[in-house]
């Protein structure tokens, strides 16, 4: 069993104390408050109904064979360029 504890640390000393450390530590903090934002973005994202939807969408669009290659892409944008 795991056993959970819940600090409260107000937030001025939490940066009194991110400011304390090493270059190293702080680009260790950064990367695991990246890891930790991607993640709460990530499920935010896959939550929104809009977001849902347009990939219902996306997905009902490409098995009917609506969609474009990306070499149809470029050639199109070529074609619009000359």
């Amino acid at each position: 069993m795991m056993t959970v504890v819940n600090l409260q640390i107000p937030f001025e000393s939490l940066i009194a104390a991110i400011s304390s450390l090493n270059l190293q530590e702080k680009h260790k903090l950064l990367e695991f408050l990246e890891e930790q934002l991607l993640e709460n973005e990530e499920d935010l994202i896959e939550q929104n109904p809009q977001i849902i939807s347009e990939i219902a969408e996306a997905r009902q669009a490409y098995q009917n064979g609506d969609y474009q290659t990306i070499q149809e892409y470029i050639a199109n944008q070529n074609l619009q360029i000359s």
